[in-house]
């Protein structure tokens, strides 16, 4: 393929390169799409001609997620479609190749990238960024690889929902007392932000949708919350932490708090604290971890989670501080020095990753210009959650408590400005007002996780070639008969 360092098609054209020729301009690679690379590929778009820099975002997924909304998403709050950024539509002047990293290596300035199709191949590059996110992080729990799913994107996030309505059309004309209740049983392990959000949006929309089914009260449903530590959304202080837990309980939320989950063979939940029962739902959503592919095949600096290390600058450096020439990283995948906490980290939120990705951007532009990096440093503004439609909790500025309607209000008011592009901030506006005055759309459409099933079900099998042979001879014996 040959070399354009200028390309800007947005294609892989141009940036797979076959020759060493020296490039004209800077190249820089961005790994991942997500919100550290999307907003620090737009950043530089802005503040970089083409003639200054060619800028190349790499991802398996065609668009950007804002994990922020998967729960209203799950819930039906907000169309799928809406809770994604089109790499294509939000990247104007930057090039995007559509693959998985599964190597890097900066001594040599060359990342190997497998495309969904084809072979590998690699692109080189001028200066490396490392948004390469957070995968969920999973334990060796027997059944759990079988039976869990996970939240952490926008097609979990759609498949919990359509399960869940699903199993109420199953039940709804199951008479089997055993069998319903497993089918109404939803469990969530995780007590953090995104399994906290993800239970209570998924339980309200279920009890919301019991009304269309005559057969199922909303008291026969079951939502089971399995927690490690000893209290939930760890993010909010205490007092916070337990008006939600309490809040959650009255609407029949079973909570077990000191409790991890020991095995789910079969759909046959057994806890650490002896607890015992059947269920079809489970969702997983007991934290992250640093996307591997760092850890296990990079060169990189890491610490002991996997995390590339890096200086308040956001330039990679080694533990004892040694800047790695050219490389940067932020985000989830990054342990960023908490300068207003010291000896802390940055939590892997959106609110950080944004700003962490702004930073970096400033800072490798002013590199390129011979300037000094500016170290990041953000006192947040405050926490808040969705515990279901019209229900949340929220600190602000550290002195703003929230609670219930406002609090849910602060949430959708401070996500719907931090979405990127203003055409998506429109559709969620839109989406929530038509939700507002017509009500929840409240349907299964699981048959789209796998469309060609009924296909597959209808069509008849090939006949063996043996079969053929035996039944063309009869027929001609047949005929010869016949004349």
């Amino acid at each position: 393929m040959p070399q354009n360092d200028l390309s800007s098609d947005n294609s892989a054209q141009g940036v797979v390169e076959t020759t060493s020729r020296p490039r004209k301009v800077p190249r820089v690679v961005v790994l991942g799409g997500g919100s550290v690379g999307l907003y620090v590929a737009r950043r530089l778009r802005k503040k970089l001609g083409k003639r200054e820099a060619a800028i190349v975002v790499v991802d398996p997924r065609p668009y950007m997620t804002y994990a922020p909304f998967l729960p209203e998403a799950g819930a039906g709050s907000i169309d799928a479609r809406d809770v994604v950024a089109p790499h294509r539509l939000a990247l104007k002047g930057v090039d995007v190749l559509q693959g998985k990293v599964v190597a890097i290596a900066h001594g040599d300035k060359k990342v190997t990238i497998s495309p969904e199709e084809g072979p590998d191949y690699e692109v080189s590059y001028d200066h490396l960024v490392v948004g390469l996110g957070s995968v969920s992080r999973t334990l060796p729990i027997p059944g759990l690889a079988e039976n869990a799913i996970g939240f952490k994107n926008v097609e979990e996030a759609i498949a919990v929902r359509n399960h869940v309505l699903n199993r109420l059309d199953v039940a709804s004309s199951t008479w089997d007392a055993a069998m319903r209740r497993k089918m109404l049983t939803f469990t969530f392990v995780g007590g953090g932000f995104a399994g906290i959000e993800a239970l209570a949006e998924i339980e309200d929309m279920a009890r919301y949708a019991t009304r269309n089914y005559p057969t199922i009260e909303p008291s026969d449903l079951r939502f089971v919350m399995i927690e490690g530590a000893g209290r939930i959304l760890p993010e909010v202080s205490e007092p916070m932490g337990l008006w939600a837990l309490e809040e959650m309980k009255k609407r029949g939320i079973e909570f077990h708090l000191n409790t991890f989950l020991s095995s789910c063979v079969d759909g046959h939940v057994v806890t650490s604290t002896g607890v015992e029962f059947d269920t079809e739902t489970i969702v997983w959503t007991a934290g992250v971890k640093a996307n591997p592919v760092i850890k296990d095949a990079s060169d990189l600096p890491v610490d002991r989670m996997g995390r590339v290390t890096v200086q308040a600058t956001l330039q990679v450096a080694t533990e004892d501080g040694e800047i790695v020439p050219d490389a940067w990283a932020a985000g989830d995948c990054a342990a960023v020095p908490d300068l207003l906490n010291p000896g802390s980290f940055c939590p892997p939120n959106a609110q950080h990753a944004i700003r962490e990705a702004n930073q970096l951007a400033d800072n490798l532009v002013a590199t390129l210009k011979g300037e000094q990096p500016v170290e990041y440093k953000h006192k947040s503004v405050g926490v808040v959650a969705s515990l279901g439609l019209y229900k949340g909790v929220a600190e602000l500025f550290g002195f703003v408590k929230l609670k219930g309607p406002l609090a849910w209000l602060a949430h959708r008011g401070y996500h719907v400005m931090a979405m990127p592009t203003g055409n998506r901030k429109l559709r969620i506006l839109v989406g929530w007002i038509g939700q507002f005055l017509m009500g929840r759309e409240i349907v299964s459409l699981g048959s789209l996780h796998d469309p060609r099933d009924e296909f597959r079900k209808a069509s008849v099998p090939p006949k063996p070639a043996g079969e053929k042979v035996e039944q063309k001879a009869q027929a001609s014996a047949a005929v010869a008969e016949k004349g």
